[in-house]
């Protein structure tokens, strides 16, 4: 059966399960080489720089819960990050006026500008890795995946 008449045949349930095993597929694999790439070039973790990307967008800190919310992750394992940011010069943790129990994280002069360097290799690693989708192809399947999202603009 060719592929085309057999998903002309076959229950879309079944068609959308292999592309969703092809998305993790390919997910995992890239993953798996931007976590290679940053141990190998950088010596970190692509947890830290999921990080410190997240304290890069928000310039006046985040609450360490705000924080793993957004990257939805435990309280503990951005804890622990966080950290190890603040005994490399990259990151610090202020008080929440009115709140004792509550610390803001926020990058350092130094964390932005470690930060820009992994970001700039970040990118550049994402373009080399997806380089057989042109403009178009990218524009058609971004869009094409904002379906199972509800999205109706391009983000």
């Amino acid at each position: 059966m060719t592929p085309q008449r057999e998903t002309l045949t076959e229950p879309m349930s079944k068609t959308r399960l292999r592309l969703w095993l092809k998305l993790l597929k390919t997910s995992s694999r890239i993953e798996g080489e931007l976590r290679r790439r940053f141990r190998d070039k950088f010596a970190t973790t692509l947890p830290r720089f999921d990080v410190m990307a997240a304290l890069s967008r928000f310039p006046d800190g985040l609450k360490m819960s705000e924080l793993s919310d957004l990257l939805r992750v435990s309280n503990g394992n951005v804890t622990g990050i966080v950290d190890r940011l603040t005994n490399d010069g990259h990151a610090l943790r202020v008080a929440v006026p009115g709140d004792r129990r509550a610390q803001l994280a926020r990058l350092t002069a130094a964390g932005q500008a470690a930060f820009a360097e992994l970001a700039q290799a970040h990118e550049a690693w994402l373009d080399e890795l997806l380089q057989g989708l042109d403009a178009a192809d990218a524009a058609v399947l971004h869009s094409l995946l904002g379906k199972t999202e509800g999205e109706t603009d391009a983000q």
